[in-house]
């Protein structure tokens, strides 16, 4: 079990700018310790935050298809194919949090974000990290108001880089609301740190939840014949949901085979609740 965010950073009042950077500190720090075990599919933690994320996004775009939806639009539109204005939320926050946070990387993943301004936003400034990510929000949206979507990513990019961290962690959109993009200046730090803390208290279970998952693959691994069958357990610990097909190094029926083995000894879940075109994850 990874320790909870102690009460006190939870609970205690916010009245101040300095209340809440000092709690929002705390809970970042407490993240950086609890989720540092190997056990940890950081990979897998990404991309579920990043789900959530585009979520939370595409809710606030007018957008409220759900996380189910949005994972058909990601894994079950084919190459090429528009997957629809939710599921091209989806597709920037996934391809955001998949690869290490870079200006070209960024650049790939925002269509029409010019690398000059994303090279701006990793390079803010400010007393804390949590200061230079609010300052990227209310910079981005100053000059393109409709712009959410990267805002937020390229705020929690900036965010990951004053951290150390490699990758994207999607933190201030998991609960940012609509109208705390349209405070600014002290207003709009204030509800940055605000909603780190809320984030962390969110993701932090969800951290959990993976390590003992992963944990369960040395009491799968055992049972599983089929050829390439740990390849593929590692694959679905890097990946919020897969589809059979996914699996290119296998057959098609032995992946299904393998996808339905899983399920049965609790490692996976299919989570589409179809007969046909169905999506697998941990």
């Amino acid at each position: 079990m990874l320790p909870p965010l102690p009460g006190w950073i939870v609970s205690a009042p916010t009245e101040t700018l300095e209340a809440a950077a000092f709690r929002s500190g705390a809970a970042l720090a407490h993240l950086s310790l609890a989720t540092a075990t190997e056990d940890l599919p950081m990979a897998l933690w990404r991309d579920r935050l990043a789900l959530a994320a585009a979520d939370r996004c595409a809710a606030m775009a007018g957008r409220r298809e759900g996380e189910s939806a949005l994972r058909d639009a990601l894994h079950l539109t084919g190459p090429g194919d528009d997957p629809g204005p939710a599921g091209r939320i989806a597709r920037q926050w996934s391809r955001a949090a998949a690869r290490p946070v870079s200006v070209a990387h960024l650049a790939n993943a925002l269509e029409g974000i010019a690398a000059e301004r994303i090279a701006l936003c990793l390079d803010a400034t400010g007393p804390t990290p949590v200061d230079r990510a609010a300052q990227v929000v209310e910079a981005v949206l100053t000059d393109s108001p409709r712009a959410e979507v990267a805002a937020l990513i390229l705020a929690d990019a900036a965010l990951a880089r004053a951290l150390g961290a490699t990758h994207v962690l999607p933190f201030l959109a998991l609960t940012l609301k609509p109208r705390d993009l349209r405070l600014r200046g002290d207003d709009l730090r204030l509800a940055c740190h605000r909603a780190v803390v809320s984030s962390v208290g969110q993701a932090l279970p969800l951290a959990g939840d993976l390590a003992r998952a992963a944990a369960r693959r040395w009491t799968v691994a055992p049972k599983l014949r089929a050829k390439s069958a740990g390849r593929a357990v590692d694959l679905f610990l890097s990946r919020d949901a897969l589809a059979p097909a996914a699996l290119t190094f296998m057959s098609d029926r032995a992946a299904r085979r393998l996808c339905d083995r899983l399920v049965a000894l609790g490692a996976v879940r299919e989570l589409t609740g179809r007969d046909t075109f169905r999506l697998y994850g941990v």
